[in-house]
């Protein structure tokens, strides 16, 4: 069936990035689709060089995907040759070979500077190519050591989202893969535009923590809400001042250790994650929206010292304060 929606507006031009998404018998229909959602629909808001789209199959078509559902393709794996990134939606199986022809495309794709992603299980085919070996990567938590054990030279880190390694990045589980996806569209064009993506997804639109967040309440009940809630209104609107644990458990009326429990419990966080992860992101739009200074970005979201902030930001981001201000400041 056309996209109806994408006709009715005119074509990124040829300089715009393009996405390729693999698609392949037995292909995950979500992760795919998490590719469509994220890159293919058109976007006019965000301007004319918004990403091209394009499907790219293994196999002979038509391919079958999970459910039922056939998929006609754009091409071939020759679309690879062209593509500034790559996404693999998953794979078969952490056992299921991948084609040769698939790891010398992707093997190519990769010298030649392309952007190569992967969504849950599909880690197993970068694992494949060898381009993974020596750095970190993750994919789902189910999978984690079946790809540590059969991939050695591979540093897999098992409770985070997304890994970013420059032109190779691997996410976690399926909705992961949505995280990882707003990651690249805010280094490709910014927090402005990633936020935008996220309102019409209406997801997050940026989601630190790890895997580890299977929380034991996954629905926490009205009166806890309530009661954290307003703590959390409050602390973001503070940021730059000191909360103590004890301060914030008196402020929900809890004790000390019924306001951990109810506080990992609502956000799969514990509190000094929380407050690091808005500081970060208030830090973020600090330093793309304005002209502060890092040491006046450093007071205002709390780190206190600019050498602070600059901790967190190449530990958490890779890059520098500076470095992240000249990628993705503003420009109008």
């Amino acid at each position: 069936m056309p996209n109806t929606r994408a006709a009715d507006h005119a074509p990124s031009p040829d300089t715009a990035p393009l996405v390729v998404a693999l698609a392949y018998d037995g292909l995950c229909t979500f992760e795919f689709g998490v590719a469509v959602e994220m890159f293919a629909l058109p976007r006019p808001e965000l301007g004319p060089d918004w990403y091209r789209f394009a499907v790219a199959g293994l196999d002979p078509g038509p391919l079958r995907a999970m459910g039922g559902v056939r998929i006609l393709v754009d091409g071939g794996l020759d679309l690879l040759d062209d593509a500034h990134t790559i996404v693999i939606p998953g794979w078969r199986g952490a056992r299921t070979p991948v084609p040769d022809p698939l790891v010398a495309a992707l093997k190519r794709a990769n010298a030649r500077g392309a952007r190569l992603l992967s969504i849950c299980s599909g880690a197993f085919v970068l694992a494949a190519t060898g381009l993974l070996n020596g750095r970190r990567a993750t994919t789902h938590w189910r999978y984690a050591q079946a790809l540590a054990d059969l991939h050695p030279n591979i540093q897999v880190v098992p409770d985070v989202l997304y890994v970013d390694e420059g032109t190779i990045l691997t996410s976690a589980g399926s909705a992961a893969g949505i995280d990882l996806c707003l990651h690249l569209v805010r280094r490709d064009f910014g927090h402005e535009a990633a936020n935008s993506v996220a309102r019409r997804l209406v997801v997050q639109p940026h989601r630190e923590g790890g895997q580890a967040q299977f929380i034991d309440t996954p629905v926490p009940t009205a009166r806890e809400g309530a009661r954290l809630a307003p703590l959390l209104d409050h602390l973001r609107a503070h940021l730059a001042d000191d909360h103590s644990l004890a301060a914030m458990a008196e402020r929900t009326g809890m004790s000390l250790r019924t306001f951990l429990r109810r506080f990992s419990a609502l956000t799969g966080l514990t509190p000094g994650e929380w407050l690091l992860t808005e500081r970060l992101a208030h830090a973020r739009r600090l330093l793309e929206d304005g002209d502060l200074s890092v040491e006046e970005v450093a007071t205002r979201v709390g780190f206190g010292t600019a050498a602070t902030l600059r901790h967190h930001f190449r530990q958490r981001v890779g890059l520098s304060p500076t470095t992240y201000r000249a990628r993705f400041r503003r420009t109008s």
